[in-house]
């Protein structure tokens, strides 16, 4: 009895020892930081409609780099902002940069 208690114990803690993470891998990198507050300041006076590009944190390779919101053309960018991210692609994290998406 005691060696069958063993044995089932032993293969709980073989069977656990897959599920420490949910079978989700976790980036080898930091996670992002939360954005720094800004204010955003009153748009330059242009002929071109422009639209307020907020700060973000970027990856440099080595750590994480704030790039300061700014003021760019709002012709040619998509309707909303979405933050950077890591992705796993292909067992490879990767660096998804801040952009504008969609339509």
């Amino acid at each position: 009895m005691r060696r069958l208690r063993f044995a089932m114990a032993v293969t709980a803690l073989m069977a656990l020892a897959g599920c420490t993470s949910g079978g989700v891998a976790t980036p080898p990198y930091p996670p992002v930081p939360a954005p720094l507050p800004e204010i955003m300041p009153k748009p330059p006076v242009t002929p071109d409609a422009l639209i307020w590009q907020p700060g973000h944190w970027d990856w440099n390779g080595a750590g994480y780099v704030w790039q300061p919101g700014q003021y760019v053309p709002a012709a040619g960018h998509g309707a909303w902002w979405q933050t950077g991210w890591w992705s796993l692609r292909n067992d490879e994290w990767r660096w998804e940069p801040a952009h504008w998406a969609g339509g």
